[in-house]
């Protein structure tokens, strides 16, 4: 059985601004916008979509192949995998790009202000599978190199490997042909309550007219939890973590207890509750991937949100 995350991996550049943006960008004088913030806090942390899933998978005990492109600053990024046991063969590096960085201020009020630089992410990954087994097999196709993000789905339709669809912040890059064609025949499509309406406003299509192109809708809704649609909706809570520092990550966290859950054979509304589980541990850190545990921690942490 194999686990295939497609996605990106970046650095994360998590900056501290102790102020407001709004009282040093003047509405007036938007059109010569020239501003400088001081930050106080400089982190980098690893993320990327395909990097913070696996990572909480390998905690979880699984060893999925990550389908990603890294680049000549890959080494720091390279250790850490290596010592959570997961696989790099999926990985293509470029020697002459950077691997992909995102540049995250946050003021006081919680306004963030990102950019990102794709660096060797503009490439496809260009893994060639050896063996695919329709009977074990799954895969996720998460937010990063485009060509990846259509070829991929067709590539596991044609196998027919269950994949789940994740086009988080990407979605603006598809037009409604593209969008549709690798939402047809998804296992999910597993998105935020926000992205599903940017979803359903790209492709002119309602809820009920997305779950006809595929067999689930998991839709996470934050402090609320996530839905479940395939007939009748499922509302799925949340486990309660000790502290939250940062939701950061979270979203990629629900998706690594989901796929879990999956793989083991439970239900879908199990395989949530589990994802549940796996984001209050993210949002206790500050961070995409500093979170640990252990399955002994985790099972209580489930058996007190939902039971044994």
């Amino acid at each position: 059985m194999s686990i295939y995350i497609s996605g990106s991996i970046a650095y994360d550049r998590i900056m501290n601004f102790p102020g407001k943006f709004s009282d040093h960008i003047l509405p007036d004088k938007i059109h010569i916008l020239n501003v400088c913030f001081l930050i106080d806090r400089l982190e980098e942390k690893r993320g990327g979509t395909a990097g913070n899933i696996a990572y909480s998978l390998s905690l979880l005990g699984e060893k999925p192949i990550i389908l990603s492109a890294a680049g000549k600053d890959f080494d720091r990024y390279e250790e850490a995998l290596l010592k959570a046991g997961l696989p790099l063969e999926g990985i293509k590096k470029f020697d002459d790009l950077f691997t992909a960085s995102a540049y995250i201020t946050t003021d006081q009020n919680d306004n963030q202000i990102t950019g990102f630089n794709p660096g060797a992410m503009t490439n496809r990954c260009g893994y060639e599978f050896k063996h695919l087994d329709p009977a074990k097999d799954i895969a996720l196709v998460s937010p990063g190199n485009k060509d990846d993000m259509i070829e991929l789905p067709r590539a596991y339709r044609a196998a027919g490997i269950r994949y789940i669809f994740d086009p988080g912040q990407q979605i603006p890059v598809f037009n409604a042909e593209e969008m549709l064609e690798c939402i047809t025949g998804a296992y999910m499509l597993v998105t935020n309550d926000y992205e599903l309406e940017m979803i359903m406003n790209t492709t002119g299509c309602t809820k009920a007219q997305l779950l006809e192109k595929c067999d689930y809708i998991i839709t996470t809704l934050g402090e609320n939890g996530s839905r479940i649609d395939n007939g009748s909706p499922i509302q799925v809570g949340i486990a309660q973590p000790e502290v939250v520092q940062d939701p950061t990550g979270a979203g990629d966290a629900f998706r690594a207890g989901l796929i879990k859950g999956i793989v083991d054979g439970k239900s879908i509304e199990e395989a949530a509750r589990m994802g549940a589980v796996c984001a209050s541990y993210c949002i206790e850190h500050y961070g995409t991937q500093e979170h640990v545990f252990s399955q002994e921690s985790f099972a209580a942490r489930h058996s007190a949100a939902f039971g044994k």
